[in-house]
């Protein structure tokens, strides 16, 4: 399958500062868990499964970090790196169960960096199991509109388009948007077991820089 969509430079990735490498054990991943309230909610709630919960802004990952020391979940890692070097150097080819990107930044004056109008999307999806999930929330309707078009037309993969409800309080930013009475969405995308990506065997760079030559 060629996507309609130039080819994400994944060997251009810098490591992140102070990378350790994981091992290649089912996972769950959430893109910018902020202070970690979704985080912290969802290893407890599912002690069997691992979450690693990625937050690029230092302020907003000792937030989370202090919390999981309270709380003690052995089954949550919080990272602080941004998250596209991170996935390329640290994630294996159909590791991820679940990944969760909720309420990203909108890019109001940046749509190029939507996450499904990025070509680092397509890398994302080939580090998805079959049958994996990834979870975009928003409560910005033209946004989840022009997901929604973007998975039709270039990613051609199945989605469920969901209302949150009023009680969710998944982050703190949910809380807000449904306490002001806003509409947050989500779509659950789903990576059919024939879904291919040009990234399928592109294994993980742990650590390793790219050349001058590169």
């Amino acid at each position: 399958m060629i996507m309609p969509i130039r080819q994400f430079q994944a060997h251009r990735m810098h490591a992140p500062r102070d990378f350790k490498a994981i091992a290649d054990e089912p996972l769950c991943v959430e893109i910018g868990a902020g202070k970690g309230k979704h985080a912290l909610l969802f290893s407890r709630e599912h002690p069997n499964q691992k979450l690693i919960a990625v937050e690029r802004t230092r302020e907003k990952f000792l937030a989370m970090q202090k919390q999981h020391a309270i709380e003690g979940q052995q089954n949550l890692e919080p990272i602080n790196a941004d998250a596209l070097p991170w996935v390329v150097h640290s994630l294996f080819p159909k590791q991820v169960e679940q990944f969760f990107i909720l309420y990203p930044n909108p890019e109001p004056h940046n749509p190029a960096q939507r996450w499904l109008n990025m070509p680092f999307f397509e890398f994302l999806l080939s580090r998805l199991k079959t049958d994996g999930t990834v979870t975009l929330a928003s409560n910005i309707p033209s946004y989840i509109d022009e997901a929604e078009q973007q998975l039709l037309q270039v990613w051609t993969l199945p989605f469920v388009k969901e209302k949150i409800p009023a009680t969710s309080a998944r982050t703190h930013f949910e809380v807000k948007y449904l306490e002001r009475g806003e509409l947050c969405q989500q779509l659950v995308i789903t990576k059919p077991a024939d879904y291919q990506t040009r990234f399928d065997t592109f294994m993980p760079l742990q650590g390793q820089n790219p050349s001058k030559e590169d």
